[in-house]
Formats: structure tokens, sequence, C-alpha cells
């Protein structure tokens, strides 16, 4: 079981504020009041996709209004549950200084970058799914002011797939089998998994044609893998599309270009 590590301090180096969160509880009371977060995006808006080595890297941007006296340290980041006993996403986190857009008003843009290792410890499968997004400044005197910025997020295992069609060239009007398989980011064995009991678009792009139709659906079995049989008409490229779910990302796989002879 994973150990629910303590918020790490803030540094600040060459003009940027580094911050190192945990997945730890949020502060109890942390709301001091007098600061709001406005215009924020993570990530586009998109899903957080991540494997099994490579760290991923955020970006964020979001305004902050406070006429407080306050540390550069200012930062969006993911948390779920309730800001008094919620969970924090592990990320390192790496801001810009204030861009200031009203001084008189202490108004100021920011752009952020969130590093996300899925090879540490504090980071696992029960991490996937839903997460909100909070905002926090550390204020004089060692207080901080912390915020729900109304902004959801997806945080999803990436997925793998293949695709096989055979054989290859084929005769026109006989059988074509292709086959794949799908399998799923693990992020406490940092292996992909076979993914069974996905449900698989197979599509088709004829040769000359700009998009791909899909043919059929096809459950994964209960090692992920696909397989199905069409009737060779024309030459084309076959692919199988998985469109993802709450948990894991979407992912189509290379295309198989067949000659039908």
């Amino acid at each position: 079981m994973r150990t629910r590590r303590a918020i790490g301090s803030a540094l600040v180096a060459g003009g940027a504020a580094i911050a190192f969160t945990a997945v730890s509880a949020v502060p109890a009371g942390a709301a001091e009041g007098g600061v709001s977060f406005s215009n924020v995006k993570v990530n586009g808006g998109k899903p957080i996709v991540i494997g099994v080595k490579e760290e991923v890297v955020v970006h964020a941007t979001f305004r902050m209004t406070t006429r407080l006296k306050h540390d550069p340290g200012v930062v969006v980041f993911p948390y779920r549950g309730s800001l008094e006993s919620g969970d924090q996403l592990w990320n390192t986190i790496e801001n810009s200084d204030c861009k200031v857009v009203n001084r008189a008003k202490g108004i100021c843009d920011y752009e952020e970058r969130l590093y996300i290792d899925p090879r540490h410890y504090d980071f696992g499968n029960e991490d996937a799914g839903a997460w909100k997004t909070a905002g926090r400044v550390w204020l004089a005197g060692d207080r901080h002011d912390i915020d729900d910025v109304k902004v959801p997020l997806q945080i999803k295992r990436a997925t793998r797939v293949t695709v096989n069609a055979s054989p290859e060239p084929v005769r026109k009007g006989r059988t074509l089998t292709v086959t794949g398989k799908v399998t799923r980011a693990n992020w406490d064995t940092h292996k992909y998994q076979a993914y069974a009991g996905r449900t698989v678009s197979l599509q088709f792009k004829a040769a000359g044609a700009k998009a791909y139709t899909t043919v059929r659906k096809v459950k994964s079995d209960r090692t992920g893998v696909l397989r199905t049989t069409v009737k060779a008409i024309r030459s084309g490229t076959w692919r199988w599309v998985y469109y993802g779910n709450s948990t894991s990302g979407a992912k189509a796989s290379s295309g198989d270009y067949v000659v039908v002879r």
C-alpha cells in the first residue's frame, strides 16, 4: 500500500517557481480569502493520458487576482475528494513569474507545466479517473489560500492497439482475416497488460479515399486479442480503433495496407 506523503516545499530558481506536490490530504481550513483564480485551462481541456515509463508534461494557464502579499509559487493542481480532506495527484510543478495584467488590482497571468512520472512510487492505477482542479498561493505569515477552480480533469491509462490483415495480397472475393491486440498501461507494474472485453471498431479506408469508415465492432478476448474476417473487395488500409473510457485513453492502431487482386 502506498504511503500518503505531505505536501513538499516550494523552491524558486531562475525566476520560475518549482513546487513538489504529493498525493496527500489537502490542508483543512486552507482558504484565507482575498484571492481568486480564473481563466484556468489545463491540457487544453483534453484528458491527460499517461503510459508506463515516459514522464508526461501538462501545460496549464490561469489568472490570479489578489492584493495580498504572497510568495512566487502560485500553482493550480489536480485534486479529488474535497478541499478539506481530498488527495492531490503526485506531480512536480514549474510555473512562470507573474505576467502583470493590472498592477493596481493585483491581477497576474501565469503559465505552468505539470510533470507527471508514472514510475513514481506514489503513483498507481487507482489514480486513473476523474479529478478536479484547485489553485493555491502562499501568503505572508506562512498562510495560504486554496480554492476549487471548477475545472474537471480526466487522468487516463494509455492504451495500445495493433493490427495485422492477411493474407497479403489477397484475391478479390476471398476471405481476409484481421487480427490485433488491445493492451493498457499498468501503473503498478509499469508494463502494458492485455485489456479484455473491450469493444473495438474495425475500420477501412479504400485506396484513394481520405477517411476511414467503420466496418464492424469486435470485443477483445480475455488476452486482449481481436479477430474477425471480412470479404476482400478492394485494396485499402485496415485499422482498429479503441475509443477509450473514463479511465483509459483512446487509441487507433497503425494501418495495414492490403492489395486486392
